[in-house]
C-alpha cells in the first residue's frame, strides 16, 4: 500500500527491516545500550556486522523516546537511526514516548538530508506495545510531521507478518479517512 501526502510517499510493506535496499536509512527499535538484541535490533545488528556495535555503543545509553544515528555498515542502507521505544506498562506516558521516537527519527533524517527512511513497528515486540495502538501513534505522528519535511520524500513501514501488515493498512486508512491531504 502506498499513499502520497504533501508530496511524501507513505508505503507499507511486509519484509525484513534489515533488507530494505531502496531506503537510505532504516530505524532500529534499539535497546538502551544500543547493543545487539533480539527482534529488530538483532536482525539489524546481525546484518550490519560488528562495526555497528562499535559505532553505536559509545552513543548510549539512550532514554525512551530518544534517537541517535550511525552509519549502516554492512546493511544496504547508508544510515541506521536507533530509537528506544517505551516498554508498555512501565515507561510512562507510553503514547508520548512512542511518538517522540518517530519525531526524533524524522528530525535526524532531516538533519542528515536523508530522502527515504524505513520504520519497523517500534515497541510492539518484546516491549509489549499493542500493535494497533502503536500503529495509531506512528501514523498520526508521521502525518502530523509530514508538512515539515524538506528532504524525506519516502517513509516506509516494514511489517514482519502478514497480520501486522493488514492491521497497519487498516489503521492507516482509518487515520486518513475524512482528512484531505494534498498529494
Amino acid at each position: 500500500m502506498k499513499k502520497s501526502i504533501s508530496g511524501v510517499i507513505i508505503e507499507l510493506r511486509q519484509g525484513d527491516i534489515a533488507n530494505q535496499v531502496d531506503c537510505e536509512a532504516v530505524v532500529n527499535a534499539a535497546n538502551a545500550r544500543l547493543e545487539t538484541g533480539g527482534g529488530v535490533a538483532g536482525a539489524i545488528h546481525r546484518a550490519a556486522g560488528s562495526g555497528l556495535v562499535k559505532e553505536a555503543q559509545p552513543l548510549g545509553p539512550i532514554k525512551p523516546g530518544e534517537a541517535v544515528i550511525t552509519g549502516g555498515h554492512n546493511l544496504p542502507n547508508e544510515y541506521v537511526i536507533h530509537c528506544l521505544g517505551p516498554v508498555y506498562g512501565r515507561d510512562k506516558p507510553e503514547q508520548e514516548l512512542l511518538s517522540k521516537c518517530y519525531k526524533n527519527a524524522l528530525v535526524l533524517a532531516e538533519q542528515n538530508k536523508i530522502t527515504s527512511i524505513a520504520f519497523p513497528a517500534i515497541s510492539t515486540g518484546v516491549f509489549g506495545y499493542p500493535v494497533e495502538d502503536a500503529a495509531k501513534v506512528a501514523f498520526s505522528t508521521v502525518i502530523e510531521k509530514i508538512h515539515n519535511l524538506q528532504y524525506v520524500k519516502q517513509i516506509v513501514f516494514v511489517l514482519f507478518s502478514t497480520q501486522d501488515l493488514e492491521l497497519h493498512e487498516r489503521v492507516l486508512e482509518q487515520t486518513l479517512q475524512g482528512k484531505d491531504y494534498p498529494g
